[in-house]
């Protein structure tokens, strides 16, 4: 496959912003990279593409930050989202997307809009509920490829400090990403072009990385957590966004 000379590098510069996001959050990556690559990529290429540099940057994360990795919560997830997965496949085959997707938008936005007026006086002190969490983010995973928002409700809600919420966050999306990645290499959509330009991205994407590590060391834990809810407001408004159109 062969696209304009500038093609790669524009593709390089997406995937460096998305890189930084992730670092810096823990999260929202998806939303910038795959949208953006899209309008100069076939999606085929774009979504393996992105997936690809997610497991590189979470590998990143975990070697660099493994001491502050909640493993019992990221292996809760991890094994609840697989649980849901076939639910999310499920309602993809049955209901009406742009319908789920509006309420969900409202969901998410009615959440984060709440718990940004409480002011954090809403906290789960233990991994009980994770599994439903995890569960919520296999069904949306499985529905749309977007397993992020339930993972970063609990997270909040847990209190979790940035370097904590970023690197539990990567534990999880290690192997869930991985599983992914496998499935396209089984469908084949793991091709010479994608490894083409994810080599070409590496290098911004883990200077971006980096970046996106000291960022969040500079974050405060009550200001980090107003940001990942305005970010959860935007993912909402996306997702309505989608509906309409």
């Amino acid at each position: 496959m062969t696209f304009p000379g500038w093609t790669p590098w524009l593709a390089a510069v997406v995937l460096s912003v998305a890189a930084f996001i992730r670092s810096a959050f823990g999260f929202g990556e998806a939303l910038v990279a795959v949208p953006l690559l899209a309008l100069v990529i076939p999606v085929r290429v774009a979504a393996p593409l992105a997936v690809l540099l997610s497991i590189t940057i979470a590998a990143l994360i975990v070697l660099q930050d493994w001491r502050h990795v909640h493993f019992r919560s990221a292996v809760v997830l991890f094994l609840a989202t697989v649980a849901g997965i076939p639910f999310g496949l499920l309602l993809l085959a049955t209901a009406h997307a742009s319908v789920v997707k509006a309420v969900l938008g409202c969901l998410i936005i009615a959440f984060s809009s709440c718990l940004l007026a409480l002011r954090g006086r809403v906290v789960l002190m233990n991994d009980r509920l994770a599994g439903w969490f995890g569960f919520g983010a296999g069904i949306l995973g499985g529905a749309y490829g977007m397993n992020g928002p339930p993972l970063v409700m609990y997270g909040t809600l847990r209190r979790w400090s940035p370097r904590h919420f970023r690197a539990t966050l990567q534990g999880y999306f290690l192997p869930a990403s991985s599983v992914v990645m496998g499935g396209y290499w089984a469908a084949g959509l793991w091709t010479a072009t994608v490894t083409h330009l994810y080599w070409i991205a590496l290098p911004g994407a883990l200077l971006a990385t980096l970046l996106g590590r000291f960022a969040n060391r500079r974050m405060h834990g009550h200001a980090f957590i107003r940001y990942v809810h305005v970010g959860l407001i935007v993912v909402g408004a996306v997702l309505l966004v989608q509906a309409l159109a």
